[in-house]
């Protein structure tokens, strides 16, 4: 870790010359910008007084240099070199105070100043350099001090967030209320892992990051500043701070620190199996399942995630028990768009998002196949939504594939499913999934299967629902719970005798097994 004594030799505070000429002790000397007005943007980094002929040598870069010019009257080679010898020792800008070796502006400095861009200053009204100076200087050692007060909060503040064990959103918001701006956290194709900020800011920068994020480039402009996220010799993704109002060096020094938490947190693995594109997947599809927010305002983050949006077809698909990291290799496998990421309950979500031109029926079939090839079950069920042709109509989508999911959740070994399974194959079983926290439903449930819900009743349980759930077929019943079919029929009369039904009345066994979803449902 850095010490402060390195923070502090790394901060380079700045003025830039524009900012200098509005200082108050300035403004006081009537300054006149008489060359090199494109360039007052240059960063100032200290304050210079000098009369010498040959002051180049003396300075390093990104220095004003005051002078009066009183070595320099009469002789114009002496005054053309002299602004060549700042010129190339990268001087921020020069100050002539009027007086008397100059009572005007010299035209052979300010024609060599305009030639090799130097802004060039005079002032009309004399007074002392040295309050320019210490103006300058010890706004420069503030800016400084601040800079490094900032770095070793936020370093302390993050450091104590990692060995607390906070996600990584927990660490940005961190960075955000330090930065007061947004920020995001993208790998190296520019697709947003994270964000954090004020939301109306974030979705601003978000509605059109690709093109933001490639014209920005790695240039620092309008308070964009970046920092590389590295590790182990890999370069894996970078931090932006997305128009920071404050000082350019303090927002490097704020990006480092939040980046070298950042890689931090990632190698430590952040207290999850999971990976940033993966959390980032989650939070999403969370967002859109919830409907808390607005699918309209989701739209951004979508985008920055890499999602084709424009002119789609949304397919929504749930699948139960399965592996994120396999859907995701299945998804990549069959070359579809999509998100992948796990929801609750064990339910993983593919949204995925095709042409307009495309099959979405066959393509999700494609899609099932290939995931039973890959998991080696022939039983993966994959449960289904139509497609969505309106963003705003996803969120319902996602919840009618999880809803699909529940329904089939527990009968896929005895039900003959197809591999994509849709809200008209699951039925009743579907209907009472969405009755299930009815007090009438739970209160008819336990009143028809009351005989089955305790003690050895629970073994019964599940012959009566293999039973049902096969259409009364004993043989295949049998076949299942592997018992001979005498075993069977002695079990199917307890089952009648504790309930007191005749499974071979259809209105009788219809409604033990109307009762038998609903209690399966409020269980699940």
């Amino acid at each position: 870790m850095t010490t402060t004594l390195e923070t502090w030799e790394q901060v380079e505070p700045t003025l830039s010359v524009r900012q200098v000429l509005t200082l108050e002790r300035v403004l006081a000397g009537e300054p006149e910008v008489v060359a090199g007005a494109g360039q007052l943007d240059r960063a100032v980094r200290w304050v210079h007084v000098a009369e010498a002929c040959d002051v180049g040598v003396m300075l390093s870069g990104g220095e004003m240099v005051l002078t009066t010019g009183v070595l320099l009257a009469g002789d114009e080679g002496a005054q053309a070199e002299y602004i060549q010898s700042l010129h190339r020792a990268e001087a921020a800008a020069v100050v002539l105070g009027l007086g008397r070796a100059f009572p005007t502006p010299p035209d052979v400095m300010r024609r060599a100043a305009e030639r090799c861009g130097l802004p060039m200053i005079v002032l009309h009204r004399p007074f002392p350099f040295a309050e320019l100076t210490e103006e300058v200087q010890s706004r420069l050692v503030r800016r400084k001090f601040a800079a490094v007060s900032l770095s070793e909060a936020v370093r302390t503040a993050l450091t104590g967030l990692i060995t607390a064990g906070a996600p990584l959103q927990r660490l940005l918001d961190e960075v955000a209320q330090h930065s007061g701006c947004p920020v995001v956290v993208t790998n190296l194709a520019h697709r947003v892992l994270a964000t954090a900020g004020e939301r109306p800011a974030v979705d601003d920068v978000l509605r059109d990051w690709e093109r933001i994020a490639r014209q920005a480039g790695g240039n620092e402009v309008d308070g964009w500043i970046r920092a590389e996220l590295a590790g182990r010799g890999e370069r894996w993704g970078r931090i932006t701070l997305c128009g920071y109002r404050g000082d350019t060096a303090g927002g490097r020094l704020l990006a480092d620190r939040a980046a070298e938490a950042l890689v931090l947190h990632r190698m430590l693995g952040g207290n999850s199996t999971h990976s940033w594109e993966e959390q980032s997947a989650q939070s999403l599809l969370t967002d859109l399942v919830s409907g808390i927010v607005p699918a309209r305002q989701l739209l951004p983050r979508a985008r920055a995630a890499g999602l084709p949006v424009n002119r789609r077809s949304f397919v929504p698909l749930v699948v139960r028990d399965g592996e994120p990291a396999q859907l995701d290799r299945v998804l990549r496998m069959v070359g579809m768009p999509g998100l992948v990421a796990e929801l609750a309950d064990g339910a993983v979500a593919v949204l995925l998002s095709l042409a307009r031109d495309q099959d979405t029926t066959a393509l999700a079939a494609h899609f099932a196949a290939r995931l039973r090839t890959e998991s080696g079950s022939s039983k993966a069920v994959v449960a289904a939504a139509d497609e969505r042709t309106d963003w705003d109509d996803v969120p319902a989508g996602l919840r009618e594939a999880l809803h699909v999911a529940d329904a089939v959740a527990d009968s896929s070994a005895v039900l003959d499913l197809p591999a994509v399974v849709r809200l008209k194959d699951v039925h009743l079983r579907g209907l009472i999934r969405l009755l299930r926290d009815d007090p009438h439903v739970q209160s008819f449930a336990e009143r028809e299967l009351d005989g089955l819900l305790c003690g050895a009743g629970e073994d019964l349980l599940a012959v009566l629902r293999t039973y049902l759930a096969t259409g009364r077929n004993k043989s295949r019943t049998a076949q299942l719970h592997h018992v001979s079919r005498p075993a069977l029929y002695r079990r199917l009369e307890s089952i009648q005798g504790r309930l007191g039904v005749d499974l071979d009345d259809f209105e009788q066994a219809a409604s033990v097994h109307i009762a038998l979803l609903a209690h399966d449902a409020q269980q699940a």
